[in-house]
């Protein structure tokens, strides 16, 4: 069969990975169908852990050590999924349940400084971070499906670069904060702060029309039927990056009031 080559800007579905797992004559395989009913597990899975933390942080504890649980705890379980996928069917759900506990948190305590603290219910940036999200995962599926936005080489190519661009200086920006410096364009509420967190969001939601790519192209090359797995965990990985992206933009909008 003849095999295609593209790309993705997010690491978690990377071409390497789909080009090796690709199944010749063989019935059980990665269905697009089969890679949304995964990916809606695993939502479900961060829905679960997010309200644990969510209800501990409103019940007045300490949630910091979970976040860190679930931050160490999530990037360990993605960087061993990038590199053996087939363990996929185990570790996404492991991922998923890391991530909530982290999203959940970090959730609670943006609702807290921006809803108010007698109240503790969810509302404000938070609700509105997460409709926005939806909103955006749907846009871009849909301008993906009716190929309004294609990925083309080049689209790829611009946007790849674009999103290594974000992590190495945020990356940066976590060494300079261990010496006491604070970049400015992440956390400012100033006019130049906003315009940066709109770019990161913009790469972010494109960044979907890269992983809907891959995971219809991955089905078509008849990826093993675990890549399902490993293709919502990437997907799940993206919308977790734009909702966090969307509740950082939101929290400098309302600073500004």
């Amino acid at each position: 069969m003849t095999m295609a080559i593209f790309k993705s800007g997010n690491p978690a579905l990377n071409e390497k990975t789909f080009q090796q797992s690709v199944v010749v004559n063989q019935s059980d395989v990665m269905t697009e169908r089969g890679t949304l009913n995964k990916f809606f597990l695993l939502f479900l899975l961060v829905m679960g852990t997010a309200s644990v933390t969510w209800n501990a942080f409103n019940q007045g504890k300490d949630v910091t050590s979970w976040l860190w649980i679930g931050v160490i705890g999530g990037l360990i379980t993605a960087i061993v999924l990038m590199f053996k996928p087939m363990w996929a069917g185990f570790l996404a759900p492991v991922y998923a349940l890391f991530e909530g506990a982290f999203i959940g948190g970090i959730s609670a305590i943006y609702n807290f400084a921006f809803k108010g603290a007698e109240t503790g219910t969810t509302g404000g940036i938070v609700m509105q971070a997460v409709g926005l999200t939806f909103a955006v995962v749907i846009a871009m599926f849909a301008l993906y499906r009716f190929r309004v936005i294609k990925a083309t080489e080049k689209f790829k190519s611009v946007i790849i670069t674009a999103t290594i661009g974000i992590a190495v200086f945020y990356l940066l920006a976590l060494v300079l904060r261990m010496f006491g410096i604070d970049m400015p364009l992440i956390h400012s509420s100033g006019t130049l702060g906003i315009i940066f967190s709109l770019v990161v969001v913009g790469i972010a939601a494109l960044n979907l029309i890269l992983d809907f790519d891959r995971i219809e192209q991955g089905a078509a090359m008849g990826a093993p039927k675990y890549m399902e797995w490993y293709g919502a965990f990437g997907l799940l990985v993206t919308i977790v990056w734009l909702y966090l992206e969307i509740l950082r933009l939101l929290a400098k909008l309302n600073s500004r009031n």
